[in-house]
């Protein structure tokens, strides 16, 4: 009786662009080398002074590790993608707000808004004007993102929004997050569109029930921020969603607190 051979590792069962990112032709079929996750990080480094948490350079650095650790790719190896057309990251300013947009080669994995506020901005005791997490909720029910269907990362953000309010490193029975994940549930099984609940549904009284509010700083901004397009295939944040909106309330908050000063 003969035993079998070991397979051995085929190239082509690497984790590829494709298959984390929204991307399409020559990217998408290249596998996600360990070179080119470093130099995402780097730039990312370079141009915001900070690894994104959830962004592009961290996804990147996971499926390498994971294609090197099988033996798909060498621990050296770079696609000739990155080598030869190279990544980017760059910004844009939008009323106060930047909004990063990230590239491999000419075709764009991730984009998403970062409030414009300063890097030692205060803690969560601001004054009784700024914007709390519960009104920047409510804000994102009235934006026209309000009439979308609430998705996985429209919970995941809510729930990073939640967790940022009340200070528990948990969901809240009955709260807004659990209505929200139960909701994005629902909605991939509801085909009628006019039956699936919306943004606003679930966020359009959030203030009254949060059991504690704060004021949205630009930690708490990042956090949802991460949380929302770790939770996107296209990486990018909603416009006017929630991730959205705390950025703004973010910059609104610091920029009222510049102006006492």
């Amino acid at each position: 009786m003969s035993q079998e051979q070991p397979q051995r590792p085929r190239a082509e069962d690497a984790i590829k662009y494709g298959d984390v990112f929204n991307v399409s032709g020559e990217l998408a079929s290249k596998p996600i080398m360990p070179k080119d996750a470093s130099l995402m990080q780097a730039t990312e480094n370079q141009a915001l002074g900070t690894t994104q948490k959830g962004g592009p350079a961290a996804v990147m650095q996971s499926a390498a590790a994971l294609n090197a650790s099988a033996g798909l790719v060498g621990r050296e190896d770079i696609s000739d993608v990155a080598k030869d057309q190279g990544l980017s990251v760059s910004e844009a300013k939008v009323g106060a707000n930047r909004v990063i947009t990230e590239s491999v080669g000419d075709q764009v994995v991730a984009q998403y808004v970062e409030p414009n506020v300063l890097m030692n901005a205060p803690g969560s005791v601001l004054d009784p004007d700024s914007i709390t997490i519960g009104e920047a909720l409510e804000a994102s029910a009235l934006s026209p993102a309000g009439d979308k269907p609430l998705d996985q990362s429209d919970a995941a953000a809510i729930q990073a929004a939640e967790m940022r309010a009340t200070g528990k490193n948990e969901i809240q029975p009955g709260g807004l997050a659990a209505t929200a994940q139960s909701a994005a549930t629902r909605n991939t099984r509801t085909l009628p569109q006019l039956q699936k609940t919306t943004l606003s549904d679930v966020l359009s009284d959030a203030k009254e029930k949060l059991p504690s509010d704060k004021a949205v700083t630009r930690e708490d901004a990042e956090g949802v921020i991460g949380a929302e397009i770790r939770n996107k295939p296209d990486m990018r944040t909603t416009p006017g969603g929630v991730a959205a909106s705390m950025a703004a309330a973010a910059t609104l908050n610091q920029n009222t607190k510049s102006g006492e000063t």
